[in-house]
């Protein structure tokens, strides 16, 4: 029995609702296991279905556990049109934030049923990572601290951000990533005060903090690291700014606990950087939730009034940006468990310097 099925009918009873319409990719994925690029999925009380269409009918009867498989011969909300009549819908379940407004009018014209917009219908399940989804994060996290040691020896003088960029896309796919989790970040000197730095032609200069943020999308999932690295000796200053992201990480990832709020987790952080004198180059939340996207909930930050559970897997990225001088960010992933959390993600976290 699929069990997210059932959680999505438990969604039925609290929206007295009779039918789920489901179509954007990522949700189509953790409810159905399909990972094609076409279909949609009607779940009602009695019947789960997946239409898709003539390429990928075999895939689907492979990977959609719990599913009725219906091969399109038209319009595949069309389809959906006719499975609602045909299972007596009345009340339809669809996703608001997903659905753009001309599928909204093709849902319409096809679909004899009220259209119930609802936001959060399978985001709010995926929040809560079950042991195999852990154990498949933990993966991808390994294969992002593999190509932080190895990323390390090509960094020196000379080489550009691309360069470093490249190398660790190939490196992790090589490890069995099928790309990176998002644009790869690398962003040396005076290009670290910006957050999100992507890698640019810019020419690594020694005496520069170097930061790399990148992740592993690996079987569906997501890793996401950062880690700032000085190339050759850099100034006190830099130094300065590194310490201070250093322990204001360690003391977040040490106090981070289920039953704490997005809000009072970021403040563990932000305080302490305050306190340092650097208050206003904190611009960002402390992190964001993780799984098949890599910006998922809860969200770590002022306005994180969410509440941490067990289960919940996120990032915790202070960091510091100083106009013309340069910057440092410092991330690990985490999941919460039963009185604190785990680190995902294991990379050395002191001050390194490199290609001396």
């Amino acid at each position: 029995m699929n069990k997210r099925i059932q959680k999505l009918r438990e969604t039925l009873h609290t929206k007295r609702a009779d039918g789920i319409f489901i179509e954007s990719p990522t949700n189509r994925r953790y409810v159905s296991g399909f990972t094609g690029t076409s279909g949609a999925m009607l779940i009602t009380e009695e019947e789960a279905y997946f239409i898709t269409d003539f390429r990928y009918v075999e895939q689907a009867q492979d990977q959609c556990d719990g599913f009725h498989i219906i091969e399109q011969t038209s319009s595949i909300y069309n389809e959906v049109g006719i499975l609602v009549k045909k299972s007596g819908v009345s009340r339809l379940l669809f996703e608001k934030e997903h659905t753009t407004y001309a599928v909204y009018e093709l849902l319409q014209k096809y679909i004899q049923a009220e259209l119930i917009p609802s936001a959060g219908l399978v985001e709010n399940i995926r929040l809560y990572k079950e042991a195999n989804e852990i154990e498949v994060l933990k993966e991808a996290a390994q294969i992002a601290d593999n190509a932080f040691e190895h990323i390390i020896k090509k960094l020196k003088p000379g080489v550009t951000e691309m360069e470093i960029s490249n190398e660790l896309e190939f490196f992790m796919r090589n490890k069995g990533a099928v790309s990176s989790s998002f644009d790869i970040i690398v962003a040396s000197g005076w290009r670290g005060a910006l957050p999100h730095g992507v890698a640019s032609d810019k020419v690594i200069e020694s005496g520069e903090l170097v930061t790399m943020d990148y992740g592993a999308y690996y079987k569906g999932y997501c890793s996401d690291i950062t880690r700032t690295v000085a190339v050759g000796e850099p100034t006190n200053e830099l130094k300065k700014i590194y310490q201070c992201v250093y322990e204001a990480q360690i003391r977040a990832v040490d106090a981070i606990k289920p039953g704490m709020s997005g809000v009072e987790a970021d403040r563990i952080a932000r305080e302490y950087i305050e306190q340092e004198g650097y208050g206003d180059h904190f611009g960002h939340g402390l992190g964001h939730g993780l799984g098949m996207e890599v910006h998922e909930g809860p969200r770590l930050s002022p306005k994180g009034k969410n509440t941490l559970e067990k289960g919940m897997v996120v990032t915790v990225e202070p960091g510091i940006y100083v106009s013309g001088v340069g910057g440092t960010r410092i991330e690990d992933d985490i999941v919460l468990t039963e009185n604190g959390n785990e680190r995902l993600t294991h990379s050395p976290k002191e001050l390194t310097i490199v290609g001396e």
